[in-house]
């Protein structure tokens, strides 16, 4: 008998605008010891689906309409507040997104670790902090006595993200429910996470509910797999039914938008350097208090004109610097930063300024880097009016010129950020930075945080924009699936320095350096990145 059984499940939300059927009538089963994934786009109804099974959907506006979810011998849908609250963390534990905003930043760790204990079980105050201890050298936290008595910020992502896994795992439960549990990670650390999420269930014969949007993560740790669009599962099935035996098109289509090429390089034609780089340093605190952090070290380089070139290493390896330091966002301490043969490493803010309009960023998240109160309208006129490219009787067709290259629909344009999905508020930072025709763009991380098919539109739009403005990019990444299809060249980065340097077939079929061969074996879904995975029926992109 399964674990957990479901049964045409409906969650309806009430609004003022009428009902939005978020989940509408799906049904699955997860046993022990089994990876069950369900996957779908931002909106599919993944998460409110698992989390209306244990009462944490907002009610109003959020209702069961209907079905059951039956886990021990009773219907969790059924349940009182008060008897879900001995099912959650006890029996069915989640593992949320971000750990920064679960974790209780004025609680140090060790005393949210115990709280499920002290609340689900009959262990002194004492007996539960040991066991938390324990916890946690088993997911991995060294000097876990010491650790224990830290504060959530002093921990890095993945050191958080371990956190979530302890506190999820502490009072033993039957069912794990991981919400999205290594989005924001780095290719290294999510390979450490999800390796490590496997050898608990293992050792402790746990079902996983693994919810996400990332085809490549689900390749390589589901057993059985959900698909879901708009509120149904379309298609579900084994791992490899899934991946190599796709039926249906909008799974199809997830599969097609899976970045699994190589660019292929785009012919230079040897003039000078639009940016050139030399022993460029960047260093934070002071080397006379001990506290001194190089985060770029003698970094030299050139972008050629016309190409895109791929950045990539782990978070903390000095990329996002390094990027803001060519475009004198940051101030470097050493070094000489050529663009267009001009020396501009000691220019002065008003100098800067005319160059501004040829140098422009694209930054990772669009929701913290657009204006919250102004309009799309107002933020691509800013640029348009700021250099001089378009007067007021001009502005409305420039403006929405630009909106139709990004791919923005012109009756959105008095519409503010709030407004707009994570992929359309990129299209808007996007159609920002082309707005001046700039000859080189900075990307960091600008596909990041986005679902797999939102994310290959803009690849696009980027590869589209660069052929027809005659751009020049340095894309910022540390998905190296997504550099691998989008630049020409790559350059590996680790502690402020680069390592390596190539095509990307060289770096992808050649790596010479070991700390490339860890990022490239981190790669989550490797087969399904490289093509090995099975022939989809879906459309070519």
């Amino acid at each position: 008998m399964a674990l957990l059984n479901v049964e045409d499940l409906k969650v309806y939300f009430h609004t003022r605008n009428g009902v939005v059927k978020a989940v509408d009538g799906i049904s699955f089963s997860v046993d022990r010891g089994e990876t069950f994934a369900i996957i779908g786009e931002s909106g599919s109804g993944k998460s409110v689906a698992c989390y209306s099974m244990l009462g944490l959907i907002p009610k109003p506006p959020g209702r069961i309409e209907g079905g059951s979810a039956r886990f021990n011998d009773q219907d969790l849908l059924t349940l009182s507040e008060s008897q879900l609250r001995k099912v959650r963390g006890k029996g069915i534990s989640i593992i949320f997104q971000d750990p920064m905003t679960s974790l209780n930043p004025f609680l140090k760790i060790g005393e949210q670790l115990i709280e499920p204990l002290l609340l689900h079980t009959d262990m002194s105050r004492k007996q539960a902090w040991q066991k938390a201890t324990e916890l946690l050298l088993e997911v991995g936290i060294k000097d876990a006595e010491k650790r224990m008595n830290a504060w959530p910020f002093e921990f890095s992502g993945g050191m958080r993200q371990r956190v979530m896994i302890a506190m999820a795992l502490i009072t033993e439960p039957d069912i794990i429910i991981a919400d999205e549990p290594t989005t924001a990670l780095d290719v290294t650390v999510q390979a450490q996470i999800l390796k490590l999420l496997k050898e608990l269930q293992v050792r402790r014969n746990i079902g996983v509910i693994f919810i996400s949007h990332d085809l490549s993560v689900v390749a390589d740790i589901a057993d059985n797999i959900a698909v879901m669009q708009q509120g149904k599962i379309v298609e579900q099935g084994s791992r490899d039914s899934i991946f190599k035996e796709a039926s249906h098109p909008y799974t199809q289509k997830l599969l097609a938008a899976v970045p699994d090429s190589e660019k292929v390089p785009t012919a230079l034609d040897g003039e000078q350097a639009i940016v050139e780089v030399q022993d460029l340093c960047v260093y934070f605190g002071s080397e006379k208090h001990g506290n001194q952090v190089r985060a770029v070290d003698k970094v030299s380089l050139r972008v050629e004109r016309g190409e895109i070139l791929g950045l990539v290493g782990e978070s903390g390896s000095g990329k996002s610097t390094l990027g803001r330091a060519i475009l004198r966002l940051v101030n470097p301490s050493h070094g000489k930063i050529l663009f267009e043969g001009q020396d501009i490493t000691e220019l002065k803010a008003a100098q800067l300024k005319p160059l501004r309009r040829h140098m422009q960023m694209i930054f990772q998240d669009p929701y913290a880097s657009l204006n919250p109160r102004m309009t799309v309208y107002d933020t691509l006129a800013e640029p348009l009016l700021l250099h001089n490219i378009a007067n007021k009787k001009t502005l409305d067709a420039e403006v929405f010129k630009l909106m139709d290259s990004v791919g923005l629909a012109r009756e959105n344009v008095l519409r503010y950020p709030h407004e707009f999905s994570g992929g359309q508020r990129q299209r808007i930072a996007i159609g920002r930075a082309v707005a001046t025709k700039p000859n080189f763009i900075v990307a960091d991380e600008p596909v990041s945080a986005l679902d797999v098919t939102i994310q290959a539109q803009i690849l696009d739009l980027l590869l589209e924009l660069v052929e027809r403005f005659d751009l020049t990019m340095l894309f910022v990444s540390h998905d190296l699936g997504v550099v691998r299809y989008l630049s020409d060249r790559i350059l590996v980065m680790k502690h402020g320095e680069l390592v390596e340097a190539g095509t990307a077939h060289d770096i992808f079929s050649n790596p010479q350096q070991d700390y490339t061969r860890s990022l490239l074996e981190a790669i989550p879904g490797k087969s399904l990145l490289l093509g090995e995975v099975g022939s989809v029926g879906g459309p070519d992109r």
